[in-house]
């Protein structure tokens, strides 16, 4: 029997969400939770990796298993037994041959910014800041230069493991909701550090050092020496997982979460 899992987390006290030997990571806190119920070692696998202090509102998981327990045992039940910053939303039996990454064909994240002078204490963690004026409109014709199929390299960590930089950008949107600038971007996969990386880009375009067509250039350089540096995790959030119909998810699929719900200033 294959469970998928809904959940939501706040990864700052974590390094990451992969288990490593010696440090606090999403993944060690959640199997631990699932086994006390399970009463066995179960090892899960996740939609999509995130970093150390980046955030879900909605990551997907799934885990197999021989032990019989209502749905409610994998949400309530493990929920008594994860600590306050991890919090399982739903759990259904997965159907066909479901696989919280391989049966994916998008992922959405957001990046929250304030901005304005002074930087956050009550949201020190959860919102990246930049302290000068930022120009969205400047900042939203430039991220429309991601939408499409481009190699991007120019937005790829050094360290990225993933096989081909080629990926497809469906939604790149920038907006204002009061001193938070909202970054929006939905594409069929995400490179290492992709999305802090065009973050930090269009944050040099919306505050006039470059103009909005130097993301044409970096895309076609392909050359990450050429493009701003990477933004703070702090304000980015994995936002929701795309699948296909007919697997037994909630909402047919179509796992995309509201980011600024519970998020928001």
């Amino acid at each position: 029997m294959r469970i998928a899992l809904g959940l939501e987390y706040d990864g700052r006290a974590f390094s990451g969400w992969q288990s490593q030997t010696g440090r606090l990571t999403v993944q060690d806190a959640l199997e631990r939770a699932i086994g006390v119920i399970a009463g066995e070692a179960t090892r899960v696998h996740v939609a999509g990796r995130t970093d150390a202090g980046v955030h879900a509102a909605m990551q997907v998981v799934h885990f197999d298993t021989e032990i019989q327990r209502p749905l409610s045992a994998w949400v309530r039940g493990v929920n008594t037994h994860l600590p306050d910053n991890v919090a399982v939303h739903w759990a259904v039996e997965a159907l066909g041959d479901f696989h919280a990454r391989f049966s994916a064909f998008g992922r959405c994240y957001r990046y929250l910014l304030l901005n304005r002078p002074v930087r956050p204490a009550l949201q020190a963690g959860r919102v990246g800041w930049h302290h000068a004026p930022l120009d969205v409109d400047r900042m939203n014709a430039a991220a429309r230069q991601l939408l499409g199929t481009h190699d991007f390299s120019c937005f790829r960590a050094a360290e990225c493991q993933a096989k081909s930089p080629i990926k497809e950008m469906r939604e790149a949107i920038v907006r204002r909701a009061g001193e938070l600038v909202v970054f929006d971007f939905a594409a069929s996969a995400f490179l290492h550090h992709m999305v802090r990386n065009m973050v930090g880009a269009l944050v040099h375009i919306g505050k006039g050092a470059a103009e909005p067509d130097w993301i044409v250039e970096l895309l076609r350089e392909r050359d990450r020496r050429r493009a701003a540096p990477t933004f703070a995790p702090d304000g980015l959030y994995l936002a929701g997982i795309d699948y296909p119909d007919g697997l037994g998810l909630p909402d047919r699929g179509r796992l995309r979460a509201d980011p600024l719900q519970g998020m928001s200033l």
